[in-house]
């Protein structure tokens, strides 16, 4: 399931449980190559968010995004993780492995 989030809905998506956040912008080659990337788990049971930062800029303020794509792993609202950069699906996973296990 992959989740659109902004200004209207973040608090709310992410205050419980574990989600796996990315935070993208429209014009970055990188971040629509992950958008192939995470296609590939939208029928997955993991929960992963994403947020355009240009439509949503004090959420990028608040987590400190520095680049594009960066990951956030928040557990209970809180970041536990942050990935920057492009990954390939596995390489995303085996990432989240060891918060999952």
């Amino acid at each position: 399931m992959i989740i659109e989030l902004d200004e209207s809905n973040f608090d709310n998506e992410t205050k419980n449980g574990l989600k796996l956040i990315e935070f993208y912008t429209t014009w970055c080659s990188y971040c629509m190559k992950q958008r192939i990337e995470l296609e590939e788990l939208k029928d997955s049971d993991m929960w992963i968010g994403i947020v355009d930062c240009e439509e949503s800029p004090k959420i990028a303020q608040k987590f400190e995004v520095k680049g594009f794509p960066t990951f956030m792993l928040l557990k209970d609202g809180e970041k536990i993780a942050e990935f920057a950069g492009f990954h390939q699906k596995a390489q995303l996973l085996n990432k989240l492995m060891k918060y999952i296990a």
